[in-house]
């Protein structure tokens, strides 16, 4: 063989042993179509000419794997690095915008990553308060996921404390064949924090991690509206899940992305880094949402979710803004 591909063979035993090691069900790992995927990695790693196509092709491949939060790239930083990068990482200020259409509030927030993003939240809620608002939409159209951004987006429309799910380690499925239950949780305090670098530890080291989303000041009680699509991903699903247990809360799209798995970076020979999925996600309202996704209330076009939100706020009944979009 090539030294090439000597080198990705020995990345592709690597994939495979860190799969085994930390993958949140090692079960699923011995699914058909996991063994014949990792089978054309091994045939990819001795046909690439460079790392680069290697890379392309081991991603096209888990593009339609048979779990999400898979991804193979050229190491930026080392692993132990990339958690405290994350948790100080800032987007720029690009991931919130905030404006009133008359006495409507139009939250759009386009990731879960970063400080700012976080920040951004609240100071918009802060906003929100100081000004007339009746009605508020929250728009993920094109949020695919991130940290804990969700976390103020759902506090600040609660008034109770809210048991919304939990993640799934290695642990628990190394002495359970069931699922989860709410009744497994019960008397295990939630997890708080907004360290990325701690989740993870957590969520590794414990069977279950519950999750429950507290009231956060100020709050906003009016008509909620969430827009969705096929592109609301990860810790965004995560957040529409969770504020579909509001009764003032309508969500209108399209069926999310269905990729609710927690994944961590992992270093490999030679460069390379992968991440996997750590953990899986039970929701207390639906179970699990990888592989399914959070449906809307009202399903539409995603592109029409704006415009048939508006038509509602404005009086107009269901069916008949259906019919004047069409």
């Amino acid at each position: 063989m090539e030294e090439i591909n000597v080198e990705l063979m020995t990345v592709a035993d690597s994939i495979s042993s860190l799969m085994s090691t930390y993958h949140y069900n090692p079960e699923q790992l011995g699914s058909n179509e996991y063994i014949a995927l990792e089978g054309k990695a091994k045939e990819l790693a001795l046909t690439s000419k460079t790392k680069e196509e290697f890379i392309e092709g081991y991603n096209q491949l888990w593009a339609e794997g048979p779990f999400s939060h898979v991804r193979l790239a050229i190491m930026q930083q080392p692993a132990e690095e990339m958690a405290n990068y994350i948790d100080s990482l800032r987007v720029g200020g690009k991931g919130v915008n905030l404006e009133w259409m008359n006495n409507t509030a139009m939250l759009t927030v386009n990731t879960m990553m970063g400080v700012d993003t976080q920040e951004q939240v609240f100071d918009a809620y802060r906003k929100i308060a100081k000004k007339r608002t009746d009605t508020l939409i929250i728009d993920l159209r094109n949020n695919e996921g991130g940290t804990f951004a969700g976390i103020p987006l759902m506090g600040h429309l609660t008034s109770d404390t809210i048991d919304i799910g939990m993640f799934v380690s290695q642990k628990w499925w190394n002495n359970h064949a069931e699922d989860p239950t709410v009744e497994d949780v019960k008397d295990l305090p939630s997890w708080e924090g907004w360290s990325i670098r701690s989740f993870w530890k957590d969520v590794q080291d414990k069977p279950l991690t519950r999750v429950q989303i507290k009231p956060m000041s100020p709050q906003f009680q009016g008509p909620v509206y969430v827009l969705i699509s096929n592109r609301t991903a990860s810790a965004a699903e995560f957040t529409v899940d969770a504020l579909a247990h509001l009764k003032n809360v309508t969500i209108i799209g399209q069926t999310t992305a269905g990729e609710m798995l927690s994944q961590k970076m992992f270093d490999l020979p030679h460069g390379l880094q992968l991440s996997l999925p750590i953990a899986d996600y039970y929701a207390t309202r639906m179970g699990r949402i990888e592989g399914k996704g959070v449906d809307p209330d009202i399903a539409i076009d995603a592109e029409k979710a704006k415009e048939l939100s508006l038509a509602l706020i404005k009086g107009v009944k269901l069916d008949d803004a259906r019919n004047q979009m069409q």
